[in-house]
């Protein structure tokens, strides 16, 4: 199999193939290139831990989402802060923090419980996810400590001797990462700025305690 393939529809159907049989994928989105496995197989979560690797106790790997039903198998709990915030910036680069539900593996919350969720507006992650069927694992394809890739080539020199597949999506503008915010704790709590300004979010979060 040629590892480095196309945005095409058959290469598509090969990164379901891929991720279906608990390989590892990397994928362009709308920052930088992403690692993608199906988050409900611990095998290949564990598999993307130990590429990048980081510490199982040093945080969860983020999930990409088709639409906010995906949710429903990902996460045990929605509080009303974090469907207000869904209404405001999804799809959009906002990374939200659910309790997970029983079916996530602890590997994947790193043992903490809790999942980071994001809904993409970007196109290719889109075509993506619809291909696969299902969410993905979406933390930067690179190892940690290094500089995540915008190219799919950069991905081939640093990931690529341990991903099963990658997707050339041509080069990725890098930027700011999402936003991050806990909603498992009341006040929510912002982890980290990113695209989305803190002061924008703190107008949405004090809205609701008022």
């Amino acid at each position: 199999m040629n590892k480095l393939r196309d945005l095409s529809a058959s290469a598509l159907r090969e990164a379901s193939r891929v991720v279906r049989e608990g390989g590892v994928i990397a994928f362009p989105t709308e920052t930088f290139y992403g690692l993608g496995a199906c988050p409900f197989n611990a095998h290949a979560v564990q598999r993307v831990f130990d590429l990048k690797g980081r510490v199982l106790q040093a945080a969860p790997i983020l999930v990409l989402i088709r639409s906010r039903t995906d949710l429903e198998t990902l996460t045990s709990e929605i509080t009303p802060t974090a469907e207000r915030l869904m209404e405001t910036y999804w799809p959009g680069p906002l990374t939200l923090v659910f309790r997970a539900s029983d079916s996530v593996p602890s590997v994947l919350t790193a043992g903490t419980g809790t999942i980071g969720i994001r809904l993409s507006a970007h196109a290719d992650v889109q075509r993506l996810l619809a291909a696969v069927g299902g969410p993905l694992t979406g933390t930067s394809a690179n190892r940690s400590g290094h500089p995540p890739a915008t190219t799919a080539a950069e991905a081939d020199r640093t990931v690529g001797t341990d991903v099963d597949l990658i997707l050339n999506g041509g080069e990725t503008p890098g930027g700011l990462p999402s936003t991050v915010v806990d909603t498992t704790v009341a006040p929510p709590r912002l982890v980290r700025e990113g695209c989305i300004p803190k002061a924008s979010l703190l107008s949405i979060i004090d809205s609701l305690a008022a």
